[in-house]
């Protein structure tokens, strides 16, 4: 269907379905890039730019696939997932099908690429191991909760709209544009709302849910995937953290309804259809002149996070980070010293209540974007580096008080336990350093020996989109972590250089 053509579909639509959209906001289409959204004329702070009915939002509640989904116990990302595959299927007999006619299939976000493509473009990166996990736990989730409900379909629906492919692009759609609606409805898809692009820490407009229940301004399923996007990148989003079941309001009680259910129930629906009369809106947070994008903000993410969830990436994004695995800190720690020392000053650093980030299977420490590294990993190597004598008297002295230890070296303290009182100049000695740098080196090795960070930053120079759109943002992601790494090593080198000698192997008092 024609750009033009299938925007005048929607906004047919929208008209009929309870979603007004302001004259002032000019849909656009552009076949590389989508629909964005742009002010026709001048937008002012406070200005309502949209207002959408519940009822035209594409949830559980309001699928024709609900009871399917219920039966089956489904709720979340998985059972919107049914319920988008499933209108999807009807074709032009869906309810939304002015509306899913301008979404593309998928979103092309690393969920749906292909392995050879997330192994040649991300490895290394923050994401690559994450997508490959996301693979493994979809088609889990597939296998168990989806397949089963193909035998059941009614007739007019094809098993294959349920298939892997179709799963895997739903989830990729929800994963982008789901917004978190209210505590019954839980997450949905919100036409119009979801047009608006992104654009880091720079909000135009915002979504919020009147209604006596709750109040949203941000995506769903954000707990699912974000947090993971922005910590192991994996972590990770307009977006409220939550993505929790829907109640069941109108879920059938087994056996006799007393009075006094029965009017309950009455009461619930009566509170239900009133939050679905007052809708949802689109407000402008700052003045947009006319012309310009008008942008939606789904939070302060670094690019994992926003390639993970999204797609897409941005140049110099200063919520990056790079994760390094304290699997990483225990093969430098074991190549350096014995397997046994290792485990004996990890196990006394967790006694001291430190502990890394965590994301499903792993722990890790997180590098800023200018380059800092997280407390808790430089107190592990400064405990991994301790001498014997010295260690021993520490361990002692943890162990008949419960209360921080203060550690004097030179002329700095520190506390032990509390990672405010960890001074990085202090902490970073010449032997921390050093660790550290071997480090980073095999952080940097994960992204393969065949190309350096000039390397990156040239083949980033010359990529072409939307042709080469998967290559590019891979690109900027690499080009951002490696540039993180190098500021790393900028800054151990500095610190260290600060000493005379750069040596600062200076005894350690425990007080």
């Amino acid at each position: 269907m024609g750009g033009t053509r299938r925007l005048r579909a929607f906004k047919r639509w929208m008209k009929a379905n309870g979603v007004d959209c302001s004259e002032a906001l000019n849909l656009v289409d552009d076949h590389s890039d989508g629909v964005s959204v742009r002010a026709f004329v001048d937008l002012k702070e406070g200005d309502v730019v949209a207002n959408i009915s519940k009822t035209a939002c594409l949830t559980i509640k309001t699928s024709g696939a609900r009871e399917m989904i219920e039966s089956a116990d489904l709720d979340g990302s998985l059972g919107l997932s049914v319920a988008l595959m499933y209108e999807r299927s009807l074709g032009e007999e869906s309810p939304w099908s002015g509306y899913l006619q301008i979404l593309p299939f998928q979103e092309d976000l690393p969920l749906v690429w292909s392995i050879d493509d997330f192994d040649s473009l991300l490895s290394g990166t923050e994401l690559h191991k994450v997508v490959k996990e996301d693979h493994g736990l979809i088609h889990e989730d597939w296998e168990e909760s989806i397949m089963p409900l193909t035998s059941s379909l009614p007739p007019n629906v094809d098993p294959d709209s349920f298939g892997t492919k179709a799963y895997l692009a739903a989830k990729s759609l929800i994963a982008s544009r789901s917004f978190q609606i209210d505590d019954y409805h839980g997450s949905g898809m919100v036409p119009l709302a979801d047009l608006f692009n992104h654009k880091t820490g720079a909000e135009d407009v915002h979504f919020t849910a009147e209604s006596s229940h709750s109040e949203s301004d941000t995506e769903a399923d954000e707990s699912d995937d974000a947090d993971a996007a922005n910590e192991d990148a994996g972590k990770d989003e307009p977006s409220s953290k939550s993505c929790s079941s829907p109640e069941q309001s109108f879920e059938d009680v087994p056996g006799e309804i007393t009075d006094d259910q029965g009017k309950e129930e009455e009461e619930e629906n009566s509170s239900v259809l009133q939050d679905d009369q007052s809708g949802l809106k689109m407000i402008m947070v700052k003045n947009v002149p006319a012309g310009a994008e008008v942008f939606n903000t789904y939070g302060l993410m670094g690019n994992a996070a926003l390639l993970h969830r999204y797609g897409f990436t941005e140049l110099d994004n200063p919520y990056d980070i790079v994760n390094i695995d304290l699997e990483l800190v225990t093969e430098w720690s074991s190549s350096s010293f014995t397997n046994r020392h290792t485990r004996a000053r990890l196990a006394f650093w967790r006694k001291l209540g430190y502990t890394g980030c965590e994301s499903q299977n792993s722990e890790y420490f997180e590098v800023s974007s200018t380059g800092e590294a997280q407390t808790e990993l430089l107190i592990l190597l400064y405990l991994l580096l301790l001498p014997e004598d010295t260690f021993n008297k520490l361990d002692l002295a943890a162990s008949t008080t419960e209360a921080c230890h203060e550690i004097t070296v030179g002329k700095h303290k520190f506390m032990l336990g509390q990672s405010e009182g960890g001074d990085a100049d202090v902490l970073l000695t010449d032997g921390v350093g050093e660790a550290l740098l071997a480090i980073v080196d095999k952080r940097e090795s994960l992204y393969g020996s065949l190309t350096s960070l000039e390397d990156d930053i040239v083949r980033l120079e010359a990529c072409l989109l939307p042709r080469d759109r998967r290559l590019y943002h891979s690109l900027v992601l690499r080009v951002s972590e490696r540039r993180i790494l190098e500021k790393l090593r900028s800054y151990i080198r500095k610190s260290v250089d600060k000493f005379p000698g750069g040596k600062r192997r200076k005894k350690m008092m425990i007080s």
